[in-house]
Formats: structure tokens, sequence, C-alpha cells
């Protein structure tokens, strides 16, 4: 009971620094609190981080902003496209302070959650995870070879005809 009014709470602890965190219940879904994912909803998650499927947007303020709302959402799936396309980016330039720090942190919750899911450590998990980026990057990769291929052949034959 606050100020005469009865709620109820969620006691969280967390497990990083052994902090404890009362959330309204009222409040759960403004902060991205939801339940972990179960079992079968990792093969998805894997599935996912290794589709070959990447939203790279050009625009760093774009991309940041897009990705810092994806992150709040507290959706598992949204902070693997976030992962996802700092993974991709980070192997062609060197991010900044900010995406970085978001992909660690996307990172961690991933490992983390999934960690404690399928009761492996957390190293197993995280070769997994290199796994399954690895595939998705080399996947969008053989994707864009094709794309530029048809594209290439479809030109001659167009002017062909022009002909």
């Amino acid at each position: 009971t606050i100020l005469g009014t009865t709620c109820g709470f969620y006691h969280l602890r967390i497990a990083a620094n052994a902090t404890t965190v009362l959330v309204p219940l009222a409040n759960v879904d403004g902060v991205g609190l939801r339940r972990a994912i179960d079992d079968g909803e990792v093969g998805r998650l894997f599935k996912l981080l290794g589709d070959g499927k990447i939203d790279a947007q050009q625009n760093w303020k774009g991309r940041f902003k897009d990705n810092s709302e994806k992150m709040r959402t507290g959706s598992i799936y949204d902070v693997a496209d976030v992962l996802k396309s700092l993974s991709l980016l980070s192997k062609s330039k060197s991010l900044s302070f900010r995406e970085k720090r978001m992909l660690d942190r996307a990172r961690f919750l991933i490992i983390t959650e999934v960690s404690e899911v399928m009761q492996e450590g957390a190293p197993a998990i995280e070769t997994r995870l290199d796994y399954a980026l690895n595939r998705c990057i080399a996947a969008r990769a053989r994707n864009l070879e094709k794309a530029k291929a048809v594209k290439a052949s479809v030109k001659p034959a167009a002017r062909a005809r022009v002909a």
C-alpha cells in the first residue's frame, strides 16, 4: 500500500549486481517487462539470427533512432534485429561508441536470457550466437551477389531488345 492505494508489484532481483527492483503491475508494459522465451522459441530466435535478412540503414541518425526504439520494446526478437544489423555494420567499419555499447548490450541480453532458459553456460550460448551471426552475414552476402548477377544478366538482354 502506497499513499492509501494498494497495488501489486513484481519483485525482481537483478542477478548481475543483486539489485532489487519493484515494478508495479500497471507499469509492466511501459518498462518492457515480459516473460522469458521458452525452449521452443530459442530455436525460432536462432533461426531469425541466421536468416540473412538484415535491415541495414545507411543514415547513422536514423539507424540509431530505430535501433534505440527496438531495444526499448523489450522484445528479444527486436533485440536480435539490432544485434544483426550492428554486427554486419561492425564488419565493414568501426562503430561509434554509442552503437558499440548498444551492440554489446544486445549481445548480453540475448546471451543471458537464452543461457537462463536453456540452463547452459554463457560461453556455449555465445558460440552458438556467433555461429548464427556468421551464417546470417554469409547468407546476406550470397543474396546480394545473386541479386547483382540477376541484375547484370537482365541489362544485356534489355539492351539487345532495344537495338
